[in-house]
């Protein structure tokens, strides 16, 4: 049934007047949240509307992010070692499942005709962790001996040989001294993803079902509820004059570094005392064809000093619309722009009196972070080069360009005690009705994006998530839903065995 069978009303410029869910945001976030949805109830009505004109053209383009499929496989930031020495696995355990579960999705989606050639977004390549010295290598090997202990990543392998190195990634070895000490953990296993590629062809799907509607080059320029408990979206398309307004019962938040400003529009007490702080990123590209086809993996090495967690080195092998790259970084840079396509004035207008304080505790506690920014911005290609140079010792200046990745937007929220808090990852926010949801934060965020969508779902479609019509629905596009992969081998065993074979990935 049709949006206009149905007897929808449209606004002027072909928006649907009351939709029953409205997603702001054309990026994968949306695109997950819009397809789940409608699979649990096709009579919904959906209003996208997307800033840009175009969908995936800020933080799920395929040269705005990493393009891992984060699985925990060789990002060292997400084990960390406590007091007593002992390595803690437990949140790589938990990123690893929660990439599973957006495997099983996008398998389901390619068993339904959804997704015709998944090697159009997903491909096979080696994650490695890779570190130089000998305490880095004394915790790589502790690292290795706490995961390969745990099914989900017993196929991982470790060498600190430099003839075993070579043969794995003989970048890494070419030029290096036989006497500095290295070690490197590897998983044939892992994958790069194209997630620009995938969200369009997520979208494309979307848009072709009856009641969906996708308004490009829009601005939303105000969120109120009303008694009702709808929330009346305020609209703004590119040169028109007036704005327009749309209702509905559910809007959600997925704009990436847009969405902090839009959840304090719509004055949620939930959204209150959160702010923002905005990294940019760079990227050494590879010109070298010969280079680039010699090197096969995703190579992470360990952050900086002062560096966010998102600044993680890593040498990367990248498959960007069927071609080859090689990328080295990321460069951590300032802007205040939320968005790569923002305004300057993004970060001073997200200062309000709720925030202010937390981000001024930040500001006080993260003074490395600065003196790090400061750095990566006064950097000369050079510098850069020779960061560089500790993966590749072989690397010429000439042979790499300087790109510019996406804007990211780190969370800052309260803290009881520091006052506030600089956190890293996704957050979900939540109005306490249900009403409305926001997304903020980074990485791992695409890759774990099936996980946070039913995080969303639960919170705000309780009631509908508790009947068991809508419980085997959610799992007939993700198997696992309500099972623990981590506790039960033989059900990740076999659920990642299928979905790998529908994404052509099985080894």
């Amino acid at each position: 049934m049709t949006a206009e069978s149905k007897s929808t009303e449209f606004t002027e410029n072909g928006l649907i007047k009351k939709p029953d869910v409205v997603l702001i945001g054309g990026g994968i976030m949306s695109a997950t949240l819009g397809i789940i949805l409608k699979k649990l109830d096709p009579e919904l009505t959906i209003q996208i509307v997307e800033l840009l004109s175009s969908v995936a053209m800020e933080s799920s383009h395929a040269w705005n992010n990493a393009g891992t499929g984060h699985a925990a496989l060789c990002e060292l930031n997400y084990t960390s070692v406590s007091e007593d020495g002992k390595v803690d696995i437990s949140k790589a355990i938990g990123i690893n499942e929660s990439f599973e579960l957006s495997k099983q999705f996008w398998a389901s989606l390619v068993e339904d005709g959804v997704i015709e050639d998944p090697a159009e977004f997903i491909r096979t390549v080696p994650h490695m962790s890779f570190v130089r010295g000998a305490d880095n290598v004394d915790f790589l090997k502790a690292r290795y001996e706490a995961m390969s202990g745990h099914h989900f990543f017993d196929e991982m392998e470790y060498a600190e040989d430099a003839e075993q190195i070579a043969k794995w990634t003989p970048l890494l070895e070419e030029g290096r001294s036989s006497a500095e000490k290295t070690a490197v953990t590897r998983v044939d296993s892992g994958t790069d993803i194209d997630f620009g590629s995938l969200t369009k062809v997520l979208f494309n799907h979307l848009v072709s079902l009856d009641g969906v509607e996708l308004a490009t080059s829009t601005a939303v320029r105000d969120l109120d509820q009303k008694k009702s408990g709808e929330w009346e979206v305020k609209v703004k398309q590119v040169g028109d004059f007036f704005s327009e307004k749309i209702h509905a019962s559910f809007v959600f938040i997925g704009a990436g570094g847009g969405s902090l400003k839009l959840l304090q529009k719509s004055d949620i007490p939930e959204g209150e005392g959160f702010g923002g702080f905005p990294i940019s990123g760079q990227f050494l590209v590879c010109n070298n064809q010969e280079l680039v086809e010699k090197h096969h993996a995703k190579v992470y090495g360990k952050a900086a000093v002062g560096a966010p967690p998102m600044s993680v080195p890593h040498l990367d092998t990248r498959v960007i619309q069927g071609r080859n790259s090689l990328l080295f970084g990321p460069y951590a840079g300032f802007s205040p722009k939320f968005l790569k396509k923002g305004s300057m004035l993004d970060l001073l207008s997200s200062v309000t009196l709720d925030n202010i304080g937390p981000m001024l505790a930040v500001g006080r506690d993260n003074m490395n972070l600065t003196e790090y920014l400061y750095q990566e911005v006064i950097n000369t290609h050079t510098d850069r080069m020779d960061m560089l140079r500790e993966f590749f010792p072989d690397a010429k200046d000439e042979e790499w360009d300087l790109v510019t990745a996406g804007q990211r937007v780190q969370i800052i929220k309260k803290d009881p005690e520091k006052g506030g808090k600089l956190q890293f990852g996704t957050e979900v926010v939540a109005a306490k009705d249900g009403s409305l949801s926001a997304l903020l934060g980074a990485s791992p965020g695409a890759s774990t994006a099936v996980a946070i969508i039913i995080e969303v779902l639960e919170t705000c479609f309780a009631d509908e998530m508790a009947n068991p019509e809508w419980v085997e629905k959610v799992q007939s596009m993700v198997p696992s839903y309500k099972y623990s992969l981590a506790e039960d081998k033989e059900l990740y065993e076999r659920t990642r065995a299928k979905a790998d074979a529908a994404l052509k990935i099985a080894k």
